[in-house]
């Protein structure tokens, strides 16, 4: 093991090759971490928008009348 070592640690071209792959896996696992992030944010976005959306049809429906609400929903039931 310790001969193992000291052939890695001696020979440069090895040890700068070991130290691109492992830059490149952490820079990949970094990218992946910011693409879930991106995603994560673009998903709340879009509930926060639906939520707003909702709300406010919730708050026209409240501001009909009762007659007028019956009327809307006899349009949307199937007979």
């Amino acid at each position: 093991m310790t001969a193992l070592l000291s052939f890695l640690s001696g020979n440069p071209a090895l040890l700068g090759m070991l130290a691109s792959v492992i830059a490149a896996l952490g820079w990949g696992f970094h990218q992946r971490l910011a693409g879930a992030r991106a995603q994560r944010a673009r998903q709340t976005e879009a509930e926060a928008a639906a939520r707003a959306l909702a709300d406010q049809i919730d708050n026209d429906i409240g501001a009909l009348p009762a007659g007028a609400v019956k009327k809307e929903l006899k349009s949307w039931a199937k007979d």
